[in-house]
């Protein structure tokens, strides 16, 4: 169905028809001028957003509903990196006129599937054309109390340098996606070339045609690498890993998401809290599949965890009388220590040697 057929109007109303809000904080969600949010007894967190088709997305290999669900995702993933509880969320998209009403129903639903796994409900936003393509800013807000609320700034020496899950594996996906597409354009490159020099030798091109009408059932290769799929296009926010340190008592001293590159993020942390670090290689969480992507790829694992970017794993800092605690809990990975400024951003390769941690990560600008 043509989006004009329904109007802006009817299109929200479409979109809010089964959308209820489940947290004591929403006052008023979708329905007024603004949302009406209350939190009288704790800090107010507030994280935005902005993914842009051709920049942060393609659609020739990620479908609507999950980039609905991994835009909901990596917006829940900043409320969890600052210790934080997710509560609301609001969603603006630019359309242009070649999405449908069912592509907007599709991202609907992968973004509330992402807000029904944490709770969240989805009080507005707006919705608007575009002549250029897909944009969505999406803004979530939560809540901490304030002697809970973690930032990046908190890190001190000596502190245990953690992370969860593992590194590398959304990355691993993305080049994955990105070589299948290029066979397929390839192939399909070919094929019109083949058209052009049969046409102008004024051969007969229905085979050629065929072939052509074929290449739009393309098949890619993804057997076995299902796993680093998934981490690049289903990501999850760690609040599993938030809620298991509550449970120990343990209250990390800085904390952010692993969204540009650990190594962006370790030298985040160290900046705002003016300090240096030292991780070693060895301890760096890897998957087997991203580890034989690598290889497939003739890539450098270490270099594609710690520069890769898109797992939105926890990095954190723990006091190290924490270390027990930690090293106890599935899922958590002790990587390294916090040190004096002096002593720089290190990393300890297996050999042995000491490397200056430098943020190749993504950059947005």
């Amino acid at each position: 169905m043509d989006i004009a057929k329904i109007g802006e109007f009817g299109l929200i109303d479409r979109l809010a028809k089964d959308i209820k809000p489940t947290n004591a904080s929403t006052i008023k969600g979708i329905g007024d001028d603004c949302a009406v949010l209350s939190y009288p007894d704790s800090r107010t967190l507030v994280t935005t957003d902005m993914l842009m088709e051709g920049i942060h997305f393609d659609l020739t290999y990620i479908d609507m509903q999950h980039l609905g669900y991994k835009s909901a995702m990596v917006n829940i993933s900043d409320i969890f990196a600052m210790n934080g509880t997710p509560r609301q969320m609001t969603v603006s998209i630019a359309l242009s006129k070649r999405f449908s009403v069912e592509d907007v129903d599709e991202f609907y639903a992968g973004l509330k599937a992402a807000c029904g796994k944490w709770n969240v409900d989805i009080v507005g936003g707006d919705t608007t054309a575009s002549l250029t393509g897909l944009a969505i800013s999406i803004t979530c807000i939560g809540e901490a109390r304030e002697e809970e609320t973690v930032y990046r700034s908190g890190a001190k020496d000596t502190d245990l340098i953690c992370v969860s899950g593992d590194l590398g594996a959304a990355y691993m996906g993305l080049q994955l996606l990105e070589r299948e597409k290029a066979v397929y354009y390839q192939q399909v490159d070919d094929v019109q070339r083949k058209i052009d020099e049969a046409k102008a030798a004024g051969r007969n091109i229905t085979k050629l045609t065929e072939q052509l009408k074929e290449l739009s059932s393309f098949q890619p290769d993804f057997a076995g690498k299902e796993y680093l799929l998934q981490r690049q296009l289903q990501p999850e926010a760690r609040g599993d890993i938030v809620a298991m340190l509550r449970q120990a008592g343990v209250h990390p001293t800085a904390m952010m998401d692993i969204s540009d590159g650990l190594s962006s993020e370790l030298l985040h942390i160290c900046k705002q809290s003016n300090c240096g670090c030292r991780i070693y290689e060895k301890n760096i969480p890897i998957d087997y599949q991203t580890a034989l992507m690598a290889e497939e790829l003739n890539m450098n694992v270490t270099t594609c965890a710690m520069n890769g970017g898109e797992d939105y794993e926890l990095l954190f800092t723990v006091p190290i009388g924490d270390h027990e605690k930690v090293s106890q809990m599935e899922g958590v990975h002790l990587i390294g220590h916090i040190t004096k400024p002096e002593l720089g951003a290190q990393m300890i390769t297996r050999d042995g040697q000491e490397f200056e941690i430098k943020a190749q990560g993504w950059k947005h600008m």
